[in-house]
């Protein structure tokens, strides 16, 4: 199968999605890694700035079927995983799913609901299933859950563990529309929303095998010595508290393997690995001083990238 498929797959999705969401090219370009990559989101930044959208544009897309989930306080984990009930009829009881069972899962501001209901996604995000009562359910391909946060600044949240945040295969911040993109937005939306203008143009089954072509894309034994050497420096650095765990060294070996598939090439090379290090890695490690929220991760992966001999193909 030619990786020109791939690239075109991912760029029949882009411009749908883009009709959508203005100016945010890079942004939606990272989102479709993550998708190739059959890993999770988590989209950050301000209320009202898209992040929903993303989500929803996203799934009609792609065809898939679509749940979102309002987090706040009082949700439960039966809530979003599902409960059996008793059937008086049939005098069994019978399994309710929630909304986790569907393909693609927006978990609207995730961290205003209770570390309880948070850490019920856990076995879904990594697991690909659910267990109710001793019993396991499998859930749907693709599963991609998208959560949106909003920053901890903000009244009536519960900081992610960090447990959790290394579940996000990527995580990303749309930031606010420049002046020509709010623009572009207000006449988009004179008469109505091109939410409900947009179509299907790829099927979850085209998805599928996207996916595993993606898991073909040759890396070079250099360059996966490479990135091994990137995650092991972000564990030796002083200034980091915390640094990336393994589930980070495959994040980024993927999402390389998939940006070089979305371009058309069959092999990752070293830019590839650097423009994924930031998405892939900064929202799994600590700074020194603790906080999450000043950009202080992301300074130290960047020296630590540029002090690190690149390989030469």
């Amino acid at each position: 199968m030619s990786n020109d498929n791939v690239k075109n797959f991912a760029g029949k999705v882009r411009e749908n999605v883009e009709k959508v969401i203005v100016g945010k090219t890079d942004e939606v370009f990272m989102a479709l890694v993550a998708l190739l990559c059959e890993g999770h989101m988590l989209v950050e930044d301000v209320p009202g700035v898209g992040k929903t959208m993303l989500a929803r544009a996203v799934a009609i897309s792609l065809g898939c079927s679509f749940a979102r989930i309002q987090f706040t306080p009082d949700l439960l984990p039966s809530d979003i995983i599902g409960v059996n009930i008793y059937n008086q009829k049939s005098e069994q009881f019978e399994f309710r799913p929630g909304p986790l069972h569907h393909q693609v899962v927006l978990a609207d501001e995730i961290n205003r609901a209770s570390p309880k209901t948070q850490s019920a996604l856990l076995e879904c995000m990594e697991e690909r299933q659910v267990t109710v009562e001793g019993r396991t359910i499998k859930l749907p391909r693709p599963f991609l859950v998208m959560a949106t946060q909003n920053p901890l600044e903000y009244e009536g949240t519960f900081p992610l563990p960090e447990s959790q945040m290394d579940r996000f295969f990527i995580r990303l911040r749309l930031g606010y529309p420049d002046f020509t993109a709010e623009n572009e937005m207000l006449l988009r939306q004179k008469i109505s929303h091109p939410i409900n203008e947009i179509a299907e143009v790829v099927t979850s089954e085209e998805l599928a095998k996207m996916q595993d072509q993606v898991k073909r894309i040759h890396v070079d034994e250099s360059l996966q010595n490479y990135i091994v050497s990137l995650i092991q420096k972000t564990r030796e650095e002083p200034r980091l508290y915390l640094g990336s765990s393994p589930r980070g060294s495959l994040a980024l070996y993927k999402a390389s393997q998939a940006l070089a598939a979305i371009e058309g090439r069959d092999y990752v090379t070293p830019d590839d690995i650097k423009k994924m290090l930031l998405p892939t890695l900064a929202h799994r490690m600590i700074s020194g001083q603790g906080s999450k929220r000043d950009g202080a991760t992301e300074k130290v992966l960047l020296e630590l990238a540029e002090k690190a001999p690149v390989p030469v193909l």
